[in-house]
């Protein structure tokens, strides 16, 4: 991503140059992405996806013995 520049305009207030940097920064995009970024979830490893399905076959096998006596 581009760098967000913003330069200050001879005789302007500080606030009207942060207002027109959020603009921009808002315009761009980097926080929407950031922010995508930062809550997104990486990937579990072979070893935990392998876990993970033995764990959900055992207990639909408990279940499914469970079932017939009302549990």
């Amino acid at each position: 991503m581009p760098a967000i520049i913003v330069r200050r305009k001879e005789g302007e207030q500080a606030s009207s140059l942060v207002y027109r940097f959020t603009k921009k920064v808002k315009q761009s995009g980097v926080l929407l992405e950031a922010k995508r970024r930062r809550f997104s979830e990486r990937q579990p490893n072979r070893a935990k996806r392998r876990l993970s399905a033995i764990h959900r076959s055992r207990r639909s096998e408990e279940t499914g013995r469970a079932r017939p006596f009302g549990k």
